[in-house]
């Protein structure tokens, strides 16, 4: 073997809250390098959910999170000319960087005025167990299901 494997990178935790999983969701927010914007976004939807909910902010954060973290989902592989959707069980480390995309991206397709708002919103009703994001999951989960007859394909 010639090239060494990439070593794993690990993030820094955000300033205001200290946590490593508040600091990946910004990395996601991000766009073009505008990190100050990214937390500018995030922390006002962190502000609005606590005016909201009455509660902890970060912690209704991590319960969304978790409630959109899949624990499976299925992988196209091929055997012998056919492609079967093989159910296989997501590793702790892309679950929650899909639970942070699918949270993102059915923000960004939510009605509310301004990108924190929608984030809020999405946040609340993925702690809720509704919502875009969590339907998502809820469909990846489905798809499993249904192909659990080639889960002896798995790799």
């Amino acid at each position: 073997m010639r090239k060494k494997r990439a070593g794993k990178r690990y993030t820094e935790p955000d300033p205001k809250y200290q946590d490593i999983l508040v600091s990946r969701f910004i990395n996601s927010l991000l766009k073009r390098g505008k990190k100050h914007l990214a937390r500018r976004i995030l922390y006002s939807a962190l502000d609005v959910i606590e005016e909201r909910t009455k509660t902890k902010s970060i912690d209704v954060f991590r319960k969304a999170v978790n409630n959109v973290s899949p624990l499976l989902e299925v992988r196209a592989r091929r055997v012998g000319g056919a492609t079967y959707q093989v159910p296989t069980e997501v590793r702790p480390e892309r679950r929650t960087a899909l639970a942070i995309r699918w949270l993102i991206t059915n923000a960004q397709e939510r009605s509310e005025k301004s990108m924190s708002q929608k984030l809020a919103a999405e946040l609340i009703a993925a702690a809720a167990g509704e919502g875009g994001a969590v339907k998502k999951k809820e469909d990846v989960h489905r798809m499993a299901e249904a192909n659990k007859a080639f889960a002896h394909f798995r790799w």
